[in-house]
């Protein structure tokens, strides 16, 4: 095992580390045809419009795309597309998702908008946090308890602590569609994260002093890096998996306090899978 996994396999043991997921978590996954999931933004946007590209200032980040589609069609098609994407197309099963839910963990954080980890923690009671955006007063988010059978809505002050929480930042279809996708979304979303609205108050006492393992998560874009940096807040620093990292993404990293890690994820799913025959 490389000896940069033995403290990240060891924190996730004792669930001192979270894991934060990208759009290179999904790499893989794919329908029946074979045809791969749109997670990352030059994929949702290409899925969007039909397989073409659209103006280059809209090719830039997936938010200012789904912006202009939401102003010149309505909000209901920006949901439909979404739905359609990750609600009502089967997608073949993520090892990485599997092998998190069999961890144990105590806290997950998906930046995806697709159910794969839902689905994978569909047998075991968890709490959901769904971030929200653009709603008349009150919290940004919706929060679920799920028993092991399906969901219903939870009030904050209700939530079992003692369960795995899995936090969908930029929404779900599941139970209900709910999505931070536009730039308007992400502008009242990041502006509700700094004001502390968007974080349910059990989860900022649970995640102080913890550290963080990116897996599959690019921070070329603003969008990325002020999610994150408000979603680790109070972090204990931790680790980035980017086998070819920019500079930009380095020096994002650094003042961050988060370590580059030069590897992919199917590196530590090997290492994960020699660390339990050793043990064996």
């Amino acid at each position: 095992m490389p000896a940069s996994f033995a403290p990240i396999l060891a924190g996730l043991a004792d669930g001192s580390v979270v894991p934060y997921l990208g759009a290179g978590a999904l790499a893989g996954v794919a329908d029946a045809q074979g045809r791969p999931m749109p997670a990352d933004s030059d994929s949702l946007i290409l899925a969007m419009n039909g397989g073409r590209p659209m103006a280059p200032k809209l090719m830039y980040e997936f938010p200012r795309a789904a912006m202009h589609v939401e102003l010149k069609r309505g909000r209901a098609a920006l949901t439909r597309f979404l739905d359609a994407t990750y609600r009502d197309t089967a997608w073949s099963a993520s090892p990485l998702h599997a092998w998190l839910a069999g961890l144990g963990l105590p806290y997950v954080i998906d930046s995806n908008r697709d159910t794969l980890l839902q689905q994978a923690y569909a047998d075991t009671p968890h709490t959901l946090v769904v971030g929200t955006a653009r709603i008349a007063g009150g919290w940004r988010f919706r929060l679920y308890q799920h028993d092991g059978g399906g969901y219903r809505t939870l009030e904050p002050e209700a939530a079992d602590a003692g369960l795995p929480v899995l936090f969908k930042p930029l929404g779900t279809p599941l139970p209900e569609s709910s999505y931070i996708a536009s730039d308007a979304d992400f502008v009242d979303y990041v502006t509700e994260l700094m004001g502390g609205f968007a974080i349910p108050p059990f989860v900022k006492r649970m995640r102080q002093g913890k550290r963080y393992l990116l897996l599959g998560l690019r921070l070329n874009r603003d969008t990325e890096r002020m999610v994150l940096s408000d979603m680790v807040f109070g972090h204990a620093g931790g680790w980035a998996l980017i086998p070819d990292a920019t500079d930009k993404e380095r020096r994002f990293l650094a003042r961050l306090g988060i370590e580059l890690v030069p590897a992919g994820l199917d590196d530590l799913l090997a290492a994960a899978g020699a660390g339990a025959l050793k043990a064996a």
